[in-house]
């Protein structure tokens, strides 16, 4: 599969996985070959960015500036990607406040996380802000937020779901 297919094929991916307002999602595709985790965590930063800057937000946020790229890799643990799907698609589909809310059906959710880890196979490096050891999440605004990101060193994939108490 050609680099550009499977870029539009993971942008479509993680279309389906967004929930206006809860669920916000980017892809794309570095521009050098190579990208690792400091180049994930400024496309992070973007999307924190981008949340703050939602109507829907910004009242939460006041003042909130997305942490510094070395804050975010710290807040990283990385996670393993037979684990990787699963994770997708209860980030995408349980609310984090209301876990018997539904962002997105299950199935939907599960099917779309499925294509999007098999688009970057075991190349891809995963990395959430859930320390799985402990079950603590480090938070990377002042509300509730779950992340999951992914690069194969040349594409990049983030879900982050927001939600207040």
């Amino acid at each position: 599969m050609t680099s550009t297919r499977i870029l539009a094929d993971l942008e479509a991916g993680m279309a389906e996985l967004a929930t206006p307002m809860r669920v916000y999602v980017v892809a794309g595709r570095f521009g050098e070959a190579g990208a690792d985790l400091p180049e994930l965590a400024g496309r992070i930063r973007a999307l924190l960015g981008v949340v703050a800057a939602d109507e829907a937000w910004e009242r939460f946020l006041p003042g909130y500036v997305p942490p510094t790229v070395p804050q975010i890799c710290a807040a990283l643990e990385p996670l393993e990607t037979h684990e990787a799907a699963a994770f997708l698609a209860e980030l995408a589909s349980v609310d984090l406040v209301w876990p018997s809310h539904r962002h997105l059906p299950a199935e939907t959710a599960a099917r779309a996380a499925e294509r999007v880890v098999s688009l970057l196979g075991p190349e891809g490096s995963w990395w959430t802000n859930h320390d799985a050891a402990c079950g603590a999440v480090n938070g990377l605004t002042p509300l509730f937020d779950s992340l999951l990101a992914v690069t194969d060193g040349e594409h990049f994939a983030v879900a982050l779901q927001i939600a207040d108490d």
